[in-house]
């Protein structure tokens, strides 16, 4: 999760909607629009609506052309933020951003849409190797980096692709100009969802490339921070088993992810090892995002207390920005659970039990034949470091060499696990262009 802050409304002056229209590509000059219409599924182009099964996945249905900024525009936005200042030590080119809304699927296969942000250097060699960044929790849909203007959202793309790469960013389903999902509209760390939306983000970033005057070479690095660290393990795990031939995995370097569930994260929120307000709405994403695609509870009341029970599931909808989610929600763990709800944590049964076995298996169920690293940092008090150590040695059970890489004890508006995200980019981003 990042900092609990009001979104900026976000202008798109003089932007250019591209459409995919009868295998061609068409232009046109958009009007101003503000971040919130947009959100809201007001799109350049009716066609995102359009699902038909025929369309194949990570077709484009419309792209818009965002920002063209300088290379010491970017060093200065990325050293604006007022949560703490991000690395500029790799900037070397200017960047353009792209908003892209492509065909996907849904948790049960069926056709959808989603978006994301691609971002390419203004300069240097014009076949890309490609970065899959995947972001970390956000509660609300337009806090993502399609959409937001915060620099939180958009450092990585910026970071990324101002050092040379493509940076390539999947909203997730449900987030950003996604539409929603029957009764919530994002399938909070469902790994084979995602790995889906970012698999079909890489091939909408395929197509779009060769209009924009670039080429993406087949390596693909995946990297991810919080819950978009499982995210890329998700995605890396498919490049390797040949999902899509156009592309090949190169290395992998999830950030301060949530990767054991079970023997991990989960009992740290029990224990009251993490901080207090963060475990109380990680804890109630785990039951209402997982009850969504799992059957966990028939009634909120069976796991939550009351009041929290009549209005949980519709505060965690992606419609609530993260002060409103603040606000109703108790202080403590204890103050959310039931006798029940915190029983079922503590031994997962059901329909839990099978969700965090797919949470789990993005470091249990494979072996990577790539490089990869595990940052993370010292006392992150969302993630806790059990995680990366659980992760580590799982792989190195498999005769994985998978390095636990420590990022110190970076902070971000007073927290350990938003400045890893800070830490852990800059020392990706060199990681990634030191192995050509």
């Amino acid at each position: 999760m990042k900092p609990l802050k009001p979104l900026r409304e976000l202008l798109l002056v003089s932007s250019i909607s591209v459409a995919l229209v009868a295998g061609g590509i068409t232009t046109a000059v958009a009007h101003d629009r503000g971040s919130h219409d947009r959100v809201s599924g007001k799109t350049a182009t009716a066609a995102a609506e359009d699902t038909h099964p025929t369309h194949p996945r990570g077709q484009l249905v419309s792209v818009d052309h965002l920002r063209t900024l300088s290379a010491s525009q970017i060093a200065a936005e990325l050293k604006s933020d007022d949560g703490g200042a991000w690395d500029t030590g790799a900037v070397r080119y200017g960047v353009d951003t792209y908003r892209v809304v492509y065909r996907t699927v849904d948790p049960s296969g069926r056709p959808t849409t989603a978006s994301g942000l691609v971002a390419v250097p203004r300069g240097g060699d014009r076949h890309l190797r490609t970065v899959s960044f995947t972001h970390g929790t956000e509660l609300f849909k337009a806090d993502v980096a399609s959409v937001s203007d915060e620099v939180w959202s958009q450092a990585p793309a910026l970071t990324y692709a101002s050092a040379g790469f493509a940076a390539v960013l999947p909203d997730y389903l449900g987030l950003g100009l996604g539409p929603g999902l029957g009764p919530g509209p994002h399938p909070w760390m469902d790994v084979p969802s995602e790995t889906t939306a970012s698999l079909d983000m890489l091939r909408a970033a395929h197509s779009l490339a060769p209009a924009i005057g670039r080429h993406l070479r087949p390596d693909v690095f995946a990297t991810g921070f919080s819950q978009g660290a499982s995210a890329a393990l998700g995605l890396a795990r498919a490049l390797q088993d040949d999902a899509d031939p156009r592309f090949r995995l190169r290395a992998v370097a999830p950030v301060s992810g949530a990767y054991a569930f079970r023997d991990a994260a989960l009992p740290s929120l029990l224990a009251g090892e993490t901080d207090p307000k963060s475990g109380v709405i990680y804890t109630a994403l785990t039951l209402v995002a997982f009850n969504r695609l799992h059957h966990v509870y028939d009634d909120p009341a069976e796991v939550f207390r009351k009041p929290y029970a009549r209005t949980i599931e519709s505060l965690l909808d992606g419609t609530h920005p993260g002060s409103e989610v603040v606000a109703g929600t108790p202080a403590t763990v204890d103050g959310l659970l039931t006798r029940h709800g915190r029983a079922l944590l503590a031994r997962p049964t059901g329909g839990l039990a099978e969700a965090l076995r797919l949470t789990d298996g993005v470091c249990a169920d494979w072996t990577p034949q790539v490089p990869i690293r595990l940052y993370y940092a010292t006392g992150d008090e969302q993630a806790v470091t059990a995680n990366s150590e659980h992760c580590h040695a799982t792989f190195r059970a498999h005769g994985v060499h998978a390095p636990l890489t420590a990022l110190g004890t970076p902070t971000y508006a007073g927290s350990r696990h938003l400045g890893s995200h800070q830490a852990g980019t800059a020392a990706v981003v060199r990681w990634f262009g030191s192995l050509g």
